[in-house]
């Protein structure tokens, strides 16, 4: 049955969310505090769900479109929506400013999520009244075509609205992933942390270029992680499985791992030869194709892993 959902935040994030809700078929009120930035919003979306459309990712980007309203006022934009989904700068001060008029305004059985990359909830939803519905809903850019939200509750988050997420987001066709306490940057960023920082280094100490890295992960640790976490990729690669891999390669690992655990500064050199390296790559003229280019290729990718999971399963 078709609902309402506020996205707060017209940006990047926010479009992305509207066109996720809107999909699944039903109401977005979009609100942004910019009124330029509310006003661009929905020739953005629109062109979002053009591509969407000639994927066959949607059966039309009218449709969808139809089901998005701008409104002016956070107040009017939280009538009546069982869902919000902040987006707005991130910043404490930020959050907790909204976060409180949302509580204000909100229906009483709305929850009330953040799109925060890295900021927990607690920081800016303690003296909320109705802080048991708050949460965090990380997303990764861009939702709409990257299905993967952790949901982060707030020591003070009720269980039972961490499990009512759980299903909103199962209803809208993303994949809920439950983050069990606090941790900056939760679990995506840390993992992408690690890696990158490893990246750095690897660069840094003229082991690899940046183009050479890349394609490492690309075409090589990428191409499996499409489809498996790196649990499963363990326990696939020796015959035993996972116990069997540890006793094969642990020991390596923890030599690794000694070597890795030197914290580095991202200096002003190494981002310079980064920087300098992929310019030559792709110029800075061009880089929004590449953005357009990337979420093309997103689409391609997830319309074959839905038709590969619709045959196969899992």
């Amino acid at each position: 049955m078709p609902e309402t959902f506020t996205v707060a935040g017209a940006g990047l994030i926010g479009r992305a969310w509207a066109i996720v809700f809107a999909r699944a078929g039903h109401s977005v009120r979009l609100w942004d505090g910019n009124p330029e930035a509310l006003a661009a919003s929905l020739p953005l979306l629109r062109a979002n769900l053009d591509d969407l459309e000639a994927q066959g990712l949607i059966d039309s980007a009218e449709e969808v479109t139809a089901r998005v309203t701008a409104v002016d006022t956070l107040g009017d934009a939280l009538e009546g929506a069982r869902w919000m989904q902040e987006c707005i700068a991130e910043t404490v001060e930020a959050k907790r400013g909204l976060f409180e008029e949302a509580d204000r305004y909100a229906e009483p059985d709305a929850i009330l999520a953040s799109s925060s990359s890295s900021i927990t909830a607690s920081k800016y939803t303690e003296a909320l009244p109705g802080r048991l519905r708050c949460l965090v809903a990380h997303p990764v850019n861009p939702p709409y075509l990257v299905p993967l939200v952790e949901l982060c509750p707030a020591p003070w988050t009720d269980p039972a609205v961490i499990q009512r997420a759980r299903q909103v987001m199962d209803s809208v066709g993303m994949v809920p992933v439950a983050v069990n306490k606090e941790v900056e940057g939760f679990v995506l960023n840390r993992l992408q942390g690690a890696l990158l920082a490893e990246a750095f280094k690897l660069v840094a100490d003229g082991v690899i270029s940046t183009d050479d890295l890349d394609k490492t992960v690309k075409d090589g640790l990428g191409l499996r992680w499409s489809f498996m976490g790196p649990f499963e990729t363990i326990d696939l690669n020796a015959p035993g499985g996972v116990a069997d891999y540890c006793a094969r390669y642990g020991g390596i690992y923890e030599r690794l791992q000694a070597e890795q655990a030197e914290v580095r500064v991202w200096d002003a050199d190494t981002v310079k030869r980064i920087e300098g390296e992929r310019r030559k790559v792709l110029g800075a003229d061009d880089l929004a194709t590449r953005q357009v280019w990337r979420d093309r290729r997103l689409m391609s990718l997830l319309k074959h892993k839905q038709a590969a999971t619709d045959e196969f399963g899992g």
